[in-house]
């Protein structure tokens, strides 16, 4: 098993250093853009199983003051019953509340080679592991102590905090409450996780989510025309 990961994280290792010679060839050499190129490069690969993932969310949302009627409808009366037809509404809006669970452990795997990757990273060139205001970004820059010279660290924590607000936001149904929870205290913590690991991975998780804004809102979209050219019932 420890072969395994370390042969994930060696691997993880050469294809960021071979889209650095990506950057290295196009004239922008830098291993933060090397990252940005791994992020597509993946969201890619990943592409069939998160737009199966989005379509699902998507109209998980749409059911969700649905489902609730049903819960309030059969809460402490006939559990059973409740869960029968909730199960025929998934079936009846082709919805699988089990789709957003495949993508994210593929993702784990992932996020912990490129961590493990940028924690101990032989960079070809040292000088290129920066970015805009992070000078390595393969150091952790954690949130204590706060003064003025660590505040533009903050800027990746951030951006994927608020990142990952505006993706959840496009599939959260208003009318769950554990889901408007979830849409404001996900973001917060998404952020302090990117003060504990390097700043690479806070940038990879940030475009990730980015692409992943697209991705759903073009998702999303699609649906709203499929819905406006079905027949009235």
């Amino acid at each position: 098993m420890v072969e395994l990961w370390n042969t994930l994280v060696n691997g993880m290792t050469a294809l960021i250093n071979w889209l650095y010679h990506v950057t290295i060839i196009i004239g922008l050499p830098n291993y933060g853009l090397a990252i940005i190129l791994l992020t597509i490069l993946i969201k890619v690969v990943l592409f069939p199983l998160t737009q199966k993932q989005m379509v699902s969310m998507k109209r998980m949302a749409e059911i969700q003051p649905k489902i609730k009627a049903i819960q309030d409808k059969y809460k402490g009366k006939d559990p059973q019953k409740m869960q029968q037809k909730i199960m025929e509404m998934y079936k009846e809006h082709n919805v699988n509340p089990m789709a957003g669970c495949l993508p994210i452990l593929v993702q784990m795997p992932i996020l912990i080679a490129l961590y493990r990757a940028l924690y101990h990273f032989d960079f070809i060139n040292h000088a290129h592991a920066t970015f805009f205001w992070v000078s390595d970004l393969s150091k952790v820059y954690p949130l204590f102590p706060l003064s003025a010279s660590t505040i533009p660290n903050l800027i990746f924590p951030l951006l994927a905090g608020a990142s990952t607000y505006l993706q959840s936001k496009l599939t959260t149904s208003t009318t769950d409450q554990t889901q408007r929870m979830m849409l404001y205290t996900m973001p917060v913590f998404i952020g302090w996780i990117c003060t504990t690991v390097p700043a690479g991975l806070a940038l990879y998780w940030t475009m990730f989510n980015l692409l992943g804004f697209a991705q759903q809102y073009l998702v999303n979209k699609q649906i709203g025309q499929v819905k406006e050219g079905a027949p009235s019932k």
